[in-house]
């Protein structure tokens, strides 16, 4: 986990890196998906037990995923969705 950032600022960083934008030009805010206040207390604990193995949530067209050390994965909704589907 990156001790300088937030896990919900690395969230927008990532996010707004995949859509070429600045953070702060996200639309709709991070905040509208997610309480950013309650996520960034989930990996500020200092007790290891009290981390979540991870959390999902969906944002703006994408699936991002933060394991127990605060690693941030971000991919698009739509292919998360098709891997799931059964060609007959």
């Amino acid at each position: 986990m990156q001790s300088t950032h937030s896990i919900s600022l690395t969230v927008v960083e990532e996010i707004a890196k995949r859509e070429g934008v600045s953070p702060e030009e996200l639309r709709p805010p991070l905040h509208y998906a997610i309480d950013t206040d309650a996520l960034d207390s989930l990996f500020q604990s200092t007790d290891s037990e009290k981390v979540p193995s991870t959390v999902k949530f969906a944002y703006n067209g994408y699936m991002v995923s933060i394991d127990e050390t605060g690693d941030v994965d971000v991919t698009d909704h739509t292919s998360v969705t098709e891997a799931d589907k059964t060609v007959v």
